[in-house]
C-alpha cells in the first residue's frame, strides 16, 4: 500500500453525532521501517464506548483528538513486514481501526489464529463483546443456578451473547429490544420472553408480566427507563452488571437519575459497573467455552455490515439509532 484513507474527528459532537463531526483524509504510507509492519485492514468495529472518547474529559481511556484519526478494534492482513515473527499474509488484530491501512511497530499488533472462525468474529463474539457478556454474567453478576436474567439491548452485540450464555447455562432469560424484527431474533436465539420496549407503555409492567416472581440478574446496556424497570422488578439480593448506558451517551446535560434508587437499600441489591479490559485474565476460559458451544451448535451470532471506510461514520451513528442487530462492523479492503 502507498496511500490509506482514514476517518478523523473533525469536531466534538453535541448530542447525537452527525456526519459533519467526521472527515475522511488520505495519508501516504512509506515502506515499513525496521521492526515495523504494514497492515491492510479488512474489518473494523464501531462500538458505543467510542462516543465517550469524543468528549474532552478524563476517563478510563484518553479522548480522541480533533484532527487525528480515530481508533478502535480492527482485523487486518500483513502486506509487508520488517519484523521477525510476522510475514505477508498473516492476519493480525489491532486497535488501529478507522483507517484502511497503517505502518506500526510489530508490538502494536497481535497475530491472529482464527481457529476456523471468520476473522471478523474476533471483533464480536470471539472478541470484546463476547468477553464482556461472559465477564458480566459469570464474574460481575455471579450467575447462580435458577436465576431469572433480564437483558437490555438484548439484540445487540453484547446483549445477544449474554442471552445465549444464560440460556446455555439453563436460566430463564428476558430480553428487551426495539421492534418486531429484533424481538423475532431474540426468540430465534432462545430467549424465553422478548419485550418490545418501543411497543410498551409501561416497561415495568411488561417486565413483571414476563417475570411475576421478579428478576435475579440484570445486565444493563441501556440505562434510563430500563434501569427503573429492573429496580422495580428486582428480587431481594438481585445483582446488576452495569456494562453500558447507551440511552444517555448523547445527552448534552446529565439526565435525571432513576426515580426509584431507594429500592437498592430495601432490596439489598448489588450494582457493579465494569470495564472488560480489567478482566482479560478470563479470556482463555471464555475462548475454551466458546469453542465448545460453537462446536455443539449452541450459540450463533449476527452481524450488521457497512462497506467502505467512508461509511464508518454512518455505521457508528446507526448504533445510536438502534439500526443494528448483533455486531455492527465495517468491511474494508
Amino acid at each position: 500500500m502507498t496511500t490509506s484513507r482514514e476517518v478523523r474527528l473533525k469536531s466534538r459532537p453535541s448530542g447525537m453525532p452527525v456526519a459533519d463531526n467526521f472527515e475522511i483524509a488520505s495519508v501516504e504510507l512509506p515502506a515499513p521501517g525496521a521492526g515495523e509492519v504494514q497492515i491492510k485492514n479488512l474489518w473494523m468495529t464501531v462500538d458505543p464506548y467510542m462516543r465517550g472518547r469524543m468528549v474532552d474529559r478524563p476517563s478510563y481511556v484518553a479522548p480522541f483528538q480533533i484532527g487525528e484519526a480515530l481508533q478502535g478494534g480492527a482485523v487486518g492482513e500483513v502486506v509487508a513486514s520488517n519484523a521477525p515473527g510476522l510475514k505477508a499474509g498473516d492476519l493480525v488484530q489491532s486497535m488501529l481501526g478507522w483507517r484502511e491501512g497503517f505502518n506500526a511497530p510489530a508490538a502494536m499488533v497481535q497475530k491472529l489464529d482464527t481457529h476456523g472462525l471468520p476473522p471478523q468474529a474476533f471483533l464480536g463474539i470471539a472478541g470484546m463483546p463476547g468477553m464482556t457478556a461472559y465477564v458480566g454474567l459469570l464474574k460481575i453478576a455471579a450467575l447462580k443456578p435458577g436465576d431469572v436474567v433480564f437483558v437490555s439491548a438484548a439484540a445487540g452485540a453484547v446483549g445477544s451473547i449474554v442471552c445465549q450464555i444464560a440460556k446455555i447455562m439453563g436460566h430463564t432469560v428476558i430480553g428487551s429490544a426495539g421492534g418486531p424484527e429484533k424481538c423475532a431474533y431474540l426468540k430465534e436465539i432462545g430467549v424465553d420472553h422478548a419485550i418490545d420496549y418501543k411497543a410498551e407503555k409501561d416497561l415495568t409492567a411488561a417486565l413483571l408480566k414476563a417475570a411475576p416472581g421478579g428478576i435475579d440478574v440484570y445486565f444493563e446496556n441501556v440505562g434510563g427507563e430500563h434501569m427503573e424497570a429492573a429496580l422495580n422488578a428486582a428480587k431481594q439480593g438481585a445483582r446488576f452488571a452495569i456494562c453500558g448506558m447507551i440511552a444517555q451517551y448523547n445527552d448534552s446535560e446529565p439526565p435525571p437519575g432513576p426515580r426509584n434508587m431507594a429500592l437498592i437499600i430495601g432490596k439489598s441489591l448489588r450494582l457493579e459497573g465494569f470495564i472488560v479490559s480489567n478482566h482479560f485474565d478470563m479470556l482463555p476460559a471464555y475462548l475454551k467455552d466458546l469453542s465448545g458451544w460453537i462446536a455443539a451448535g449452541k450459540i450463533k451470532w449476527k452481524e450488521t455490515v457497512e462497506v467502505g471506510i467512508e461509511n464508518a461514520p454512518t455505521a457508528f451513528i446507526k448504533l445510536f439509532k438502534g439500526e443494528n442487530i448483533g455486531k455492527m462492523l465495517v468491511k474494508l479492503g
